[in-house]
């Protein structure tokens, strides 16, 4: 009768368990059909990853597919940027944690800018960067996403995240 007892309490952790990965696969879906259902592209956020690829292709690389999801974590920092008044990495470690977890990154990186009004002059100054350019001619990347965010004076702020899957 006494050894019972302990099994029957091992046999609940195990069952307690597995409910608990299930219930967090259940979550992983639903966040990733939330980050899937409410993106829409602004021209210039459109304008930019079809310049990228054009780039891309001409340099013989892979193009990039548009993934949401990275848009999705793209937003977050544009609207943190905008709200800061300044372009930065700040916070890259979350996005980059995010990007793992559920959009399968094996690397992320990713690039800012504010001020430009146009996509192609924005590209244009990435591939002016040496570290830049490297992001955008990385061979290893298969997907990017992109978020703009207007401040309140009428600055717009760029987040370009690209990962490898």
């Amino acid at each position: 009768m006494k050894r019972t007892l302990p099994l029957i309490g091992l046999c609940f952790i195990v069952i307690s368990m597995f409910m608990s990965c299930t219930s967090d696969d259940e979550n992983e879906n639903l966040f990733n059909s939330t980050y899937e259902a409410k993106i829409t592209y602004s021209p210039i956020e459109n304008e930019v990853l079809s310049i990228v690829n054009d780039y891309r292709s001409n340099k013989g690389l892979n193009k990039l597919d548009r993934l949401n999801i990275i848009s999705s974590v793209a937003e977050t920092h544009s609207k943190y940027m905008a709200e800061k008044g300044i372009a930065s990495h700040d916070h890259f470690s979350e996005r980059n944690e995010e990007l793992i977890d559920y959009a399968n990154a094996k690397k992320v990186a990713e690039n800012v800018a504010y001020g430009f009004s146009s996509s192609q002059d924005v590209v244009n100054a990435w591939l002016k960067s040496d570290e830049h350019r490297k992001i955008i001619e990385n061979a290893e990347y298969t997907h990017f996403g992109i978020s703009t965010k207007t401040d309140n004076e009428g600055r717009l702020y760029f987040t370009h995240i690209y990962i490898k899957q």
